[in-house]
């Protein structure tokens, strides 16, 4: 096989939820351009609609399908619906992310449960979903987006995001573990690890505290519109077919910085 040919998504079909818009959305033009067929899955399946229609202009096909993965049902029709459409799910990305800021000693049990259904219980009961398939089929790429921030404390002038923060840690050693138990059915399990992306639910809190987050970032700048295309086809292909168990930081050389 080429160098060109191992990065080819021609023919796979990959799911990514959260995928209606930022990082998901990214991600999700890197698998389009590189041949993927989508599953673009989100709580507000419209922005999903109108993702898959620019998505198709890559020659690929994409649907939309409204799915709240801390809700196992709804995790389980999206895989039903991806290999009912596709035949396969070849890979999962596995994005769908929430926060939710506060003070650590009187942060609300709610948000922290809703924030770890959703970032760590949700994204191991879809995996274990579509690890069934990729089972049957041989073979099958997961990709968790985790975060810098689950690398370490952060002050709470930069980051007062204390589930957030936990959920992203357990992400990493899930990844791990999971990489472990599923590589002999041909599945693998690794994470991208992005540092500091403007969007939707971050753009607030790096606008107001930039001052404090560049210093950090070597690059000194944050992440742009084409930073994490590479990384994603990259995992998602026959390029990174001897890595597993990984979690590539795209964060400006943040978390190289002591």
């Amino acid at each position: 096989m080429g160098i060109k040919d191992s990065f080819d998504l021609t023919g796979k079909t990959a799911v990514v939820t959260g995928g209606s818009i930022g990082l998901g959305a990214q991600m999700a033009a890197g698998l389009a351009e590189a041949g993927a067929n989508l599953v673009i899955a989100a709580r507000k399946v419209e922005r999903c609609v109108e993702l898959c229609a620019k998505l198709e202009e890559n020659g690929i096909r994409a649907i939309a399908v409204a799915c709240d993965v801390s809700d196992a049902a709804s995790c389980q029709n999206l895989v039903d619906i991806t290999v009912k459409e596709f035949g396969t799910l070849d890979i999962l990305v596995n994005n769908a992310g929430y926060t939710w800021g506060a003070d650590a000693m009187n942060y609300p049990m709610d948000k922290w449960q809703q924030i770890l259904d959703l970032n760590l219980t949700g994204l191991f009961q879809l995996s274990a979903m579509a690890a069934k398939v990729m089972k049957e089929q041989g073979r099958g790429k997961i990709i968790n987006v985790t975060s810098v921030a689950g690398t370490g404390g952060c002050a709470p002038e930069a980051q007062n995001t204390v589930a957030y923060n936990a959920s992203k840690a357990a992400v990493d050693t899930l990844t791990k573990d999971l990489a472990c138990k599923w590589a002999r059915y041909g599945i693998y399990v690794n994470a991208i690890g992005p540092g500091f992306f403007p969007t939707h639910m971050s753009g607030g809190l790096l606008e107001k505290n930039q001052h404090l987050i560049l210093p950090r970032v070597p690059l000194n700048r944050l992440g742009g519109e084409e930073d994490l295309k590479g990384t994603i086809v990259f995992l998602s292909s026959a390029a990174s077919d001897y890595i597993t168990g990984q979690i590539l930081y795209v964060d400006g050389g943040q978390t190289a910085m002591i």
